[in-house]
């Protein structure tokens, strides 16, 4: 071993030192080359794509839901409009707990608790980004309260937004319709794309019906936020004013309805405290001057949201309010019919000018004892057919009616729009029902039943036993008589106007298929008749048509509720109020050159002639200008 050996080797230890810092030398310098290398590619090569994100975590792009267009009367009035209200809305994202903050807003008051289970089921179906309505127009007090607890609701914010309103409420229910809440089942019909932002769409009604027009199309719009997502308060005008103009809403179109406001609104009146329907034309067009259904409802209650007991207080209404009576409600026409018989009649020969029927007060079919009656139990005598259309004489039309046949009868009433539905231009009509021998054999499946009886074309030539007519088509039957068989289908919107430029687009009358007959006379005959029912010396209106200023025609009509035994007599008084029969009468005025065709019906109100027709009468004095009401 030799002891002189050094303990250290430096040359050793030089060179590994020098060689580990040549190593921590290059990995550095590699180390800053990458990192220059990155901050070249963010800075140099990424510089757009990262300054579009960053400006994305600054602005968040939010739907913008479209102005609804409005609508008006045909006069310019207002109907259906927007106001401004703060609404109470979600956005399912930014939410970590749903059901726990549904709960907590319920806590709260701010929402109901049977709502929630809706909301969620929304929440759900929708697109997570869209904020989503919890409340529509919030009280003060609700948004004091709110905004105290607003730190604990992230995700949950008021803002402002348009409600739909109706100045006139109850009176244009039925006609307009309403808007209500998105359901799930919207969101799946609808478009998305331009539905993002809505909270509404019609429901009912012209609403309804012309959605498309009065909808519009959403757009979006740029908001700062910050971290938190919640918007910065500051003047976003410079990135409102660069959006691109497909991305900017696009306002619904205004609709204009051919109802008369005044007429609306008299009507409803005129209805207050009784079920029934007013249906108002004007005949030389087809244009629906009032529509009318009693009772009527709130359609604001819709608009803003109602509550459960709100809800279940209208649909369990024995009255039922939400029922469309004008354009579904299905009655028996009773004599309002005859008029029109009176033309078949005449065409097929099964009477003529001049041949008269004693009534005695019933009418018996060969080798039969059941007694048909008459409405006036001592009868009316010998009578003609002016006679019987002007006293409503039944025993005349149980008689002709033999002649005529049901299938006469059925194809007659066909032509005045009697049995189906008439066109009109919102949906739900039904199509009433005028039966004929076909309709019974594929109606019912016992044999028995499928046969026509002779019993049942004595009834249905009074608008009994199966008929049905909608007030809608009664009218649109009136009209047709007061044109002497021109027939229009029936309108309520007379125009749409593009709500930026102002261009309206008017809505042409539709001429439908004439009424055919071989003898113009005949209707001389028949609108003569009419005539004398309101101004003759034994119509049975004279009382409502006596003294008018102008010359007018009618026809009453008294619809059977529940039957009556062969023995027994029909006392009004003794009858509950539910069981009396239903009042009907369809009128025009004034008689040379008509204007306005009416048909009012009145559940259990009676008498056509007493309860129906002096509300048909208010109406043509108010459109034409006479009588008190027309002044008021």
């Amino acid at each position: 071993m030799d002891l002189l050996s050094p303990i250290k080797d430096h040359h050793s230890e030089r060179r590994l030192f020098v060689s580990r810092v040549l190593v921590s030398s290059l990995i550095a310098l590699l180390l800053l080359m990458l990192v220059v290398a990155r901050l070249v590619q963010l800075q140099v090569f990424d510089h757009a794509l990262f300054a579009e994100k960053a400006q994305g975590n600054r602005v968040r792009i939010e739907p913008v839901a479209p102005i609804r267009g409005l609508i008006f009367d045909r006069q310019g009035r207002v109907i259906a409009e927007n106001l401004p209200a703060y609404h109470l809305e979600l956005i399912p994202e930014q939410v970590d707990d749903i059901d726990d903050t549904l709960h907590r807003l319920a806590a709260l008051s701010l929402i109901e608790k049977t709502d929630i289970a809706r909301i969620k089921e929304l929440s759900l179906s929708g697109q997570r980004f869209r904020p989503l309505t919890l409340k529509f127009r919030l009280t003060e007090e609700e948004i004091a309260n709110f905004a105290i607890q607003r730190p604990r609701f992230p995700g949950v914010d008021f803002q402002p937004r348009l409600v739909r309103h109706y100045p006139n409420g109850e009176a244009v229910a039925h006609a307009v319709g309403y808007v209500g809440a998105l359901s799930s089942d919207d969101l799946k019909r609808l478009d998305s794309a331009r539905y993002a932002g809505t909270s509404h769409t019609g429901k009912t009604g012209v609403e309804s019906y012309f959605e498309s027009d009065l909808h519009g199309v959403a757009g979006y719009r740029h908001l700062i936020t910050n971290a938190r997502g919640r918007q910065v308060p500051g003047d976003t005008s410079e990135l409102l004013d660069s959006l691109p103009m497909d991305e900017r809403p696009a306002p619904g179109s205004n609709v204009y309805l051919s109802i008369d406001l005044d007429l609306q609104v008299l009507a409803t009146r005129l209805l207050e405290g009784r079920r029934g329907a007013l249906v108002a034309l004007d005949p030389q067009t087809g244009e629906i001057l009032a529509f009318v259904s009693a009772p009527s409802f709130d359609p604001n209650l819709f608009a803003v949201g109602m509550s459960t007991a709100q809800y279940g207080a209208l649909q369990n209404n024995p009255d039922v309010p939400l029922f469309n009576r004008a354009l579904r409600g299905s009655y028996p026409p009773g004599s309002t019919i005859k008029p029109m018989l009176a033309l078949a009649a005449l065409e097929t020969g099964a009477t003529n000018l001049t041949r008269k029927t004693f009534c005695t007060g019933y009418f018996m079919l060969p080798d039969s004892t059941h007694r048909y009656r008459d409405w006036k139990p001592e009868g009316h005598g010998p009578v003609d057919l002016h006679d019987a259309i002007e006293q409503s004489c039944d025993v005349y039309f149980y008689e002709v009616s033999q002649s005529i046949g049901i299938d006469n009868m059925h194809d007659y009433l066909d032509r005045f729009g009697l049995g189906r539905q008439t066109g009109v231009d919102f949906g739900g009509e039904r199509p009433g029902l005028v039966p004929s021998r076909e309709w019974k054999r594929t109606s019912f499946r016992n044999p028995d039943d499928q046969r026509w009886y002779h019993g049942e074309t004595v009834i249905a030539s009074i608008g009994q036993g199966y008929m049905l007519a909608t007030p809608l088509q009664l009218a649109t039957a009136t009209a047709a008589l007061a044109m002497r068989g021109k027939t229009y289908r029936p309108h309520i919107v007379a125009a749409i106007e593009d709500a930026l430029s102002g261009t309206r687009s008017l809505t042409t009358r539709e001429r439908m298929p004439d009424i055919e007959i071989s003898n113009s006379l005949h209707w001389d005959t028949v609108i003569g008749a009419m005539h004398d029912v309101m101004q003759g010396p034994r119509g049975t209106a004279r009382a409502v048509g006596y003294g008018a200023a102008y010359e007018m025609a009618g026809k009453s009509g008294t619809a059977q509720v529940v039957s009556i035994a062969q023995d027994e007599e029909y006392d009004e008084e003794e009858l509950q109020e539910r069981q009396r029969d239903h009042a009907l009468f369809i009128s025009f005025a004034p008689l040379d050159k008509p204007r306005i065709a009416v048909a009012v019906v009145v559940e259990n109100g009676s008498s056509g002639s007493r309860v129906a027709a002096p509300i048909a009468k208010a109406i043509m004095d108010k459109y034409l200008g006479y009588g008190d009401d027309a002044n008021r």
